[in-house]
């Protein structure tokens, strides 16, 4: 059973994750999902109810924006996220503040 510290922390970190996956290539939400499940040896494990509010949240604040593909099989259409510049930046100020944030707590952990 999954603790609400554990969840808190892992909401906490979604946002950064995602942008991650979208800075390396566009993909769409299921690909999203397994790719965190796959990279993460399923300790992140997203649902689309989580998922999708974040992706929206992120195109609202202008760090991704999304496109609808028509694939050439004639399958159902996709709708693609990507990061945007401005997402880029939003990444790199988020990888900046985790290291510092994780020292500090390791830091604070410490036994002595």
């Amino acid at each position: 059973m999954i603790s609400q510290f554990e969840r808190q922390l892992k909401k906490g970190v979604f946002e950064m994750l995602v942008l991650t996956l979208l800075s390396r290539t566009k993909m769409y939400g299921y690909q999203i999902i397994q790719a965190l499940k796959m990279e993460s040896d399923e300790f992140f494990v997203l649902k689309e109810g989580t998922l999708y509010p974040i992706l929206y949240r992120l195109e609202e604040n202008g760090f991704a924006k999304s496109q609808w593909v028509e694939p050439e099989d004639g399958k159902t259409p996709k709708k693609y996220y990507e990061i945007t510049p401005l997402g880029k930046e939003r990444l790199a100020l988020q990888k900046n503040y985790w290291s510092v944030f994780t020292k500090k707590i390791d830091g604070f952990m410490k036994e002595d």
